[in-house]
């Protein structure tokens, strides 16, 4: 394979990379991957899904299929401003001082702009809510967060306006002196109906992209539960009910803690995309479809500190969204 790599410019600022494939038959993103040099392969398998490679002329997008001799040519997106920009998106503030913001972020925010997500996040709408005085110790992409929800999460979030209390704050949840309790409506019901999971959690071996509970290795992780409400009869005698509310709280801050801990314990989060293995009730299926949840059903409902500047005791409780209050009153009627 002979590389033939001139940058061409268009209008727009996208970037087009040509190159000729002198040898066909092998895989197609790994023959891109030897022609595009400056390219990874991961990075060619998404420009590809996207429909930005074309070979002569023609788009193609599957890196699976067979390279042919001939040229390819991949067009680049304009790069993304490495600072993130202030956005007008309207916050659910419950509280702020001059020195933080506690806020009631909504499910699909991501808190901080990432690959994919570069635009939208709760960083973008703090830069134009504070202005200049979100605290900068987070560094020049996540100024001011010092603890994450996931994306499709909804609920109570902290923020630093100011780098004292961003030391603060990043102290007491490091030492766990954070009241955290979030509220899951769950798959079947963890038994017993209360307890404490205490696992090491870490990336599983099987899929990078995804938490595990692990035997060795990982970190330390501790979660205590309390079944809330149960909906539905169980199938057979003795067995789990269709359906659980359970409030969960968090003694550690892993990532995806409470997702992983309950899957692990046979009742993963309904709507959950990636640990809600297994399919719940059909009944249970209709209701989820009927009330328009499209996310894992958790919401952080509960944080509490101690301001790390003033000393005051804050405590902040919020109701779960919409989509999981219509998801809890229908599971009510099965």
């Amino acid at each position: 394979m002979v590389s033939d790599e001139p940058l061409l410019s268009d209008d727009d600022d996208t970037t087009v990379l040509e190159a000729r494939v002198e040898t066909g038959g092998v895989r197609l993103d790994k023959a891109l991957a030897e022609v595009f040099p400056t390219l990874s392969r991961a990075r060619l398998q998404a420009l590809l899904a996207e429909g930005a490679v074309t070979f002569e002329g023609q788009p193609v997008s599957s890196g699976s299929t067979k390279a042919r001799v001939g040229l390819y040519a991949v067009a680049l997106p304009p790069v993304a401003p490495a600072t993130p920009q202030p956005e007008a998106i309207p916050l659910t503030v419950l509280y702020e001082d001059a020195d933080l913001i506690v806020i009631d972020k909504p499910a699909g925010m991501a808190a901080h702009p990432a690959p994919g997500n570069e635009t939208g996040t709760l960083v973008n709408a703090l830069l134009a809510h504070c202005g200049d005085s979100l605290s900068g110790i987070g560094g020049v992409a996540r100024p001011g967060i010092v603890h994450r929800l996931d994306k499709d999460t909804s609920g109570v979030m902290v923020a630093a306006k100011t780098d004292r209390a961003h030391a603060g704050l990043s102290a007491l949840f490091a030492t766990h002196d954070i009241e955290r309790t979030y509220i899951a409506l769950t798959r079947g019901a963890p038994s017993p109906a209360k307890g404490r999971i205490e696992t090491l959690i870490g990336r599983s071996s099987s899929d990078r992209k995804k938490m595990a509970v692990l035997k060795s290795g990982g970190r330390n992780a501790i979660t205590d539960y309390a079944v809330q409400q149960t909906f539905g009869e169980p199938a057979r005698a003795g067995g789990a009910p269709l359906a659980a509310r359970v409030a969960c709280t968090l003694h550690t801050g892993r990532t995806h803690q409470i997702r992983v801990h309950l899957a692990s314990k046979g009742a993963p989060i309904l709507g959950d995309p990636v640990y809600g293995s297994g399919s719940p009730a059909g009944s249970v299926r209709a209701a989820v479809g009927e009330s328009g949840l499209s996310r894992q059903a958790l919401h952080a409902a509960v944080l509490g500190f101690v301001h790390p500047v003033t000393g005051e005791v804050l405590r902040f409780e919020t109701p779960p969204p919409h989509d999981m209050l219509t998801l809890e009153r229908l599971l009510s009627d099965l």
